[in-house]
């Protein structure tokens, strides 16, 4: 397994060792105590999530005051544009985003921490999203902003208007009332 720490510390590449030969591939997608050790975390997972999305299909920027998420995500068909954005107060990098492409081809998963906003894009055609989350979906604590906001100045790579779904589509700009500590 290969680590790669973004411009936020915080968020990190891994990459599986994959063993291929004539009959394919194998790798191990994830393991707890090597993602522990990874992260220099001790986060259990308690939930799965699968999207299915279409090209230009826009999903963020999500994120949970209460309960906040940790999600741990990759791609298992096709290609997605994946933003985390730092939500925490007191952070060096508050306000700051880091994307990367993450796609079925090249296996990488990506780490959001809590205390964080994601989204993704659909570049593909289409594209299979699977994430972990280190604490469940709560509807009411749940917060969107809104995917071009100037202040954080998100540079998607867009090809077409993006598809949104109704509460990305209205989601406001970044607000300091809702903002981890």
């Amino acid at each position: 397994m290969q680590i790669t720490r973004l411009s936020i510390p915080e968020v990190v590449l891994i990459e599986p060792r994959v063993f291929g030969d004539a009959r394919g591939v194998f790798y191990e997608s994830f393991n707890q105590r090597a993602f522990n050790e990874a992260t220099e975390t001790s986060y259990q997972f308690v939930q799965d999530n699968h999207s299915y999305s279409r090209k230009g299909v826009l999903r963020g920027l999500h994120y949970q005051l209460q309960r906040p998420q940790g999600k741990l995500v990759r791609v298992v068909q096709g290609v997605v544009f994946d933003v985390a954005v730092d939500l925490r107060k007191s952070s060096p990098t508050f306000g700051k985003w880091v994307g990367q492409i993450l796609s079925a081809e090249h296996r990488t998963l990506m780490w959001v921490p809590p205390g964080f906003a994601h989204g993704f894009l659909t570049l593909s055609d289409t594209s299979d999203f699977i994430y972990k989350t280190t604490d469940y979906w709560c509807p009411e604590h749940e917060r969107v902003i809104r995917w071009d906001d100037p202040t954080l100045g998100i540079e998607w790579p867009l090809v077409m208007s993006p598809i949104l779904a109704d509460k990305d589509a209205i989601a406001p700009p970044i607000c300091s009332d809702d903002l981890y500590e």
